[in-house]
């Protein structure tokens, strides 16, 4: 199975890239799976019904969700009849939406896709580390599904790493999604699942983590906000991460993903 997650997309400049990009990769990679985090998407705060339904379009899966996956209120609505977006599973009980989902795909493949929102510098939400537990022994992978994808919604990369090694074992791939920065770990760990702390954002990188540049400055200088954040409009980088992973379901093979914008191009090289 090949998968790419793409990283949090943000604002215009960041849906741009995606609908450039997405069909052309999924077609020259051969792709099964396209996952990505669109949780700054809608003018970097929140979602939209019409911008996920584009992404549909374009060839992505499924889109996960984090900290703002409200700010759109009506998000609150829509996500109920939108079984391919997925938010935090450890939101309260009886908040809107799912926060794992079986996706298939026209081969019969069938991928679990888990959101957990961190605890750590972040809203508190219900304990991450029971919340995955319960979804891994709920779908178990081989049984179940055939791959398992958890994308980790955190600030601390200490609580996204402890996560990982919880989840190794019983998933194919976990991403650190959220500080909007690639970090450069990725790997697979001991039993078997893919790794990266954070797959970084896809978004402007001329910014202050893809907001423009001017109102974060002051708010850093002069302790005084002035203004709204504001997602910077130039030319984005894709950030993701590729995995190939085997029949038992576990990673065979990661890599980074860097298509565009400013920061060094990179692609697997076990596709070519």
């Amino acid at each position: 199975m090949r998968l790419l997650f793409v990283g949090d997309v943000v604002g215009r400049s960041g849906r741009a890239a995606i609908i450039e990009q997405v069909p052309l990769l999924r077609a020259r990679w051969s792709l099964d799976f396209v996952i990505v985090n669109g949780e700054n998407a809608a003018g970097g705060f929140g979602l939209t019904e019409s911008i996920f339904e584009e992404f549909l379009a374009i060839g992505v899966d499924a889109v996960t969700l984090g900290n703002h996956a409200f700010d759109q209120r009506e998000a609150l609505v829509f996500i109920d009849r939108q079984p391919r977006l997925i938010r935090p599973a450890n939101y309260p009980a009886g908040t809107p939406g799912r926060g794992a989902a079986i996706v298939e795909n026209e081969k019969g493949g069938r991928l679990l896709v888990v959101n957990l929102l961190g605890r750590i510098f972040m809203d508190a939400l219900d304990d991450p580390f029971a919340t995955l537990e319960r979804e891994l022994a709920a779908r178990p992978l081989g049984q179940a599904c055939d791959a398992v994808v958890i994308d980790i919604h955190a600030e601390a990369t200490s609580e996204k790493s402890a996560l990982a090694h919880f989840a190794d074992g019983r998933a194919s791939l976990v991403v650190g999604t959220h500080t909007h920065v690639p970090s450069a770990d990725h790997r697979i760990l001991a039993g078997g699942a893919g790794f990266v702390t954070d797959v970084g954002m896809t978004g402007d990188y001329d910014s202050v983590i893809g907001m423009e540049k001017d109102e974060p400055l002051r708010r850093f200088t002069r302790r005084i906000a002035s203004g709204r954040f504001e997602p910077a409009l130039g030319p984005a980088t894709l950030c993701g991460v590729a995995v190939e992973i085997g029949p038992e379901g576990f990673a065979k093979a990661i890599a980074p993903v860097r298509i565009g914008g400013l920061l060094n191009a990179a692609e697997p090289d076990f596709w070519a």
